[in-house]
């Protein structure tokens, strides 16, 4: 099943995705999950391939295309190549890059943006802070000008690619309380004060690191601030319309795998001298995710070409992502029933997906952000 937007154009992007995960990923896939990350020199490779730059200008060294295009080729990553994780840390400069292509100067974007579009540098947006999640109006990372540089000081958590960023897109609060206080600074690894606190260990994603830095004086050149100070709340709100998208996307691309193996198996699997699949419950299981995993997937299309269009459709990209990852919870969930308990083991893989699911109801925006959102803007 495809989204109804797609032309020739997707289809080709469609099976150029799909052989490259099918050879670069799938084979090391769970592997690369049980050992926490995946090879830097996939980020290379993913960009050689035409797959790293999609959706930038060319004039930066990117591949073209908008927000669907990304999307189909995020999906066959992920179904051909059976690694959420992998697939995660590989576009981590998805929600990096906008913020500095949308404030940014000339020379802040030619010297930000190829390198991470090359492959040679790996790209991270770090908001979120130990004592407020969803709640980015009240950060605390303080930033302090201090001449021609800023000096940093505070901590990020759940931050993917943190561990090894070369680039960090980074919110912190250069003014007083409240939105109008938040701007963004791009803060280069290895830059003296920044450290690794540590490496976050979670239920899903395992290939793609997570971590909680922290800031300790940590001096920034003043070049580095994009826009001007008070700028970085409205983009991060613009970048997060965009990225639940995605995020809604990618659980259309995780339920598309987790029913396609439950499908396989329910007609090669026998039970009481018949394929499950010859059991009416088994098939109306299987008819169940595959009514709800299209009914996600013409919503997420919907949402896609709205935003394409230069509509901001906040309030149906937080639809789009309640309903997406409802969707992906349910099939996820039905797929590692239907596997039995060969679904519970660790070396099936309807039970890493299971396990991957469980991270889109939280980030992004937690199910109950995205409801406030819906109802403030319907006017309830």
């Amino acid at each position: 099943m495809t989204y109804l937007f797609e032309t020739d154009e997707h289809q080709a992007l469609r099976r150029q995705a799909a052989r490259f995960a099918a050879t670069e990923i799938a084979p090391h896939a769970h592997a690369w999950e049980e050992a926490g990350e995946f090879p830097r020199q996939l980020y290379r490779r993913a960009a050689e391939a035409g797959l790293l730059g999609l959706g930038y200008p060319h004039q930066l060294g990117g591949g073209g295309g908008d927000l669907t295009h990304v999307l189909v080729a995020a999906e066959e990553m992920v179904t051909a190549g059976h690694s959420v994780g992998t697939v995660a840390g590989l576009g981590s400069h998805g929600i990096a890059l906008p913020p500095i292509l949308q404030l940014g100067t000339r020379e802040q974007k030619e010297r930000f943006v190829p390198p991470v579009l090359r492959g040679e540098r790996i790209a991270a947006l770090a908001v979120t802070e130990p004592g407020c999640g969803s709640d980015v109006a009240s950060l605390t990372t303080r930033a302090v000008r201090d001449g021609d540089s800023y000096v940093v000081t505070g901590s990020k958590t759940f931050i993917t690619s943190g561990c090894r960023a070369d680039l960090l897109t980074v919110a912190v609060r250069t003014g007083g309380p409240g939105h109008g206080g938040i701007s963004l600074l791009v803060i280069e690894g290895g830059t003296p004060g920044l450290h690794v606190s540590r490496r976050l260990d979670k239920t899903g994603w395992w290939a793609s690191d997570t971590a909680e830095l922290s800031f300790d004086g940590c001096r920034v050149p003043a070049a580095n601030l994009l826009g001007g100070e008070g700028m970085g709340f409205a983009a991060l709100m613009m970048n997060f319309v965009t990225e639940r998208i995605l995020l809604a996307g990618q659980c259309v691309a995780i339920a598309t795998l987790a029913h396609r193996e439950a499908v396989a198996y329910a007609q090669q699997r026998q039970a009481f001298g018949r394929p499950l699949c010859g059991f009416q419950v088994i098939r109306h299981k299987l008819a169940d995710m595959a009514s709800r995993l299209a009914a996600a997937r013409a919503l997420v299309g919907e949402v896609a070409v709205r935003h394409i269009r230069g509509e901001q459709p906040v309030a149906l990209a937080a639809m789009a992502k309640n309903t997406a990852t409802d969707m992906c919870s349910f099939v996820c969930d039905q797929a590692v029933q239907i596997h039995g308990g060969y679904g519970y083991m660790r070396q099936c893989l309807v039970e890493r997906l299971f396990r991957d699911a469980r991270l889109y109801p939280i980030g992004g925006g937690t199910r109950e952000i995205m409801n406030e959102i819906i109802a403030k803007l319907e006017g309830y």
